[in-house]
């Protein structure tokens, strides 16, 4: 589901940046915001499979059931 999620992010950044240099339609914020959407994404993403790796290794401080 984070992989879906932070794609679809990354998918709305390029189509906004191809937007941005195509026209001269500003979306400068959306842009900035599906670039942080795509960033925050990929780091959810670092974070779970750090968990998941501390849950299978038997980490005591590792979430369960991630």
């Amino acid at each position: 589901m984070v992989l879906v999620g932070t794609g679809m992010w990354g998918l709305a950044s390029v189509v906004l940046l191809l937007v941005n240099l195509m026209t001269d339609f500003d979306v400068s914020i959306w842009l900035w915001t599906g670039l942080a959407g795509t960033v925050l994404g990929l780091l959810g993403y670092g974070v779970l499979r750090w968990q998941r790796a501390a849950a299978r290794s038997g980490s005591r401080s590792a979430q369960t059931g991630v």
